[in-house]
């Protein structure tokens, strides 16, 4: 059994796996390296075999998704601590070494990640986890670093480590037994906020999670859908509906379901004057598959037992103009 195992989902990744496969080499000296292959059609497993002999691979028959994915490829890995890394990411010196750390010392915490930022643009956060995630009232995500789309500049604001409400699916460590304890990731989201799905649940279990900004990586982000996809629009908004269902407690449920249901007819109707109507079908698509899917995500909430507090994102950045994680918190 091996202390810490870092298991790469891949999907037609293999320019990817070229440029950072060598900095978790490098840096990692100490974990067991696994490239779990979602059914790639590209020649990512040859140019694993030939080049990286100490990588070890997992071969799944069919692209699963981030959350089926990783949940079939997880059973076959042996560790005390799943280091979950995007194909995408550049990690540094030391960056292993703070989580293992942190966990070590701490035992009532879950899980934890490290610092994300923008490979592109290294002076900023990056969009998927910057410096720990939270979520509003509404359960709309947002980061410490980033807000909506707005990313903030790093200038070590956010250097100490703060206790989390969702850990990054793009670098996330998390402890094997809670992973399973948990449920592992829910494969029905097949990408998307999966995460938080899991985080959620970690928390109802009574564990914690925690930021660790002593620990660096460097995400391009949008590697296997782009931005600009009418099916990462689909996903995020049909998840998002998910988490919801999923995990607030029925009052709480029942009061908030219908406002985040206009306030995505509003997005939608925001996207069409933008000119983008395939993104605004995609939200309507989404609304279908969860009106369809309602019972089946119903029966899902074994966990639910808590409600996070926080404030209203949209109020906060569109009203009070608040753009920082530092304007929510003076």
């Amino acid at each position: 059994m091996s202390k810490t195992a870092i298991v790469i989902l891949n999907y037609n990744g293999r320019a990817y796996l070229e440029k950072f496969l060598p900095s978790v080499i490098n840096y990692s000296s100490n974990a067991e390296i696994v490239v779990a292959d979602n059914a790639s059609t590209d020649d990512s497993i040859p140019y694993l075999k030939s080049t990286f002999p100490e990588v070890r691979t997992i071969i799944l028959k069919k692209n699963h998704g981030y959350a089926g994915g990783y949940n079939m490829a997880l059973k076959e890995v042996d560790a005390e601590y799943f280091l979950l890394l995007n194909s995408d990411i550049e990690v540094t010196k030391d960056w292993l070494n703070s989580l293992e750390s942190f966990l070590d010392s701490n035992k009532d915490y879950a899980a934890c990640q490290p610092k994300i930022k923008d490979f592109n643009h290294q002076s900023l956060f990056e969009y998927a986890g910057a410096s720990g995630g939270f979520i509003d009232f509404l359960g709309y995500p947002f980061c410490r670093g980033r807000i909506f789309n707005e990313t903030e500049i790093d200038s070590g604001q956010y250097n100490t480590p703060i206790d989390i409400f969702w850990s990054s699916g793009a670098c996330m460590m998390i402890r094997s037994k809670v992973f399973f304890e948990a449920g592992g990731f829910d494969k029905d989201f097949f990408a998307h906020m999966e995460e938080i799905d899991l985080c959620w649940r970690i928390h109802s279990l009574g564990h914690k999670i925690k930021c660790i900004p002593d620990s660096i990586v460097y995400h391009v982000g949008g590697g296997t859908l782009a931005k600009s996809s009418p099916f990462k629009t689909y996903l995020n908004f049909r998840n998002g509906l998910y988490l919801l269902i999923k995990n607030l407690p029925v009052l709480k449920l029942t009061l908030k379901f219908p406002a985040r249901i206009i306030l995505d007819w509003v997005a939608a109707v925001k996207f069409t004057i933008e000119g983008n109507p395939r993104h605004a079908l995609s939200v309507f698509k989404a609304h279908f598959s969860v009106l369809f899917n309602f019972m089946k995500m119903i029966s899902k909430r074994d966990l639910v037992s808590l409600a996070p507090k926080s404030k209203l994102m949209i109020y906060e950045y569109f009203i009070k103009r608040n753009k920082k994680y530092s304007d929510l918190i003076n």
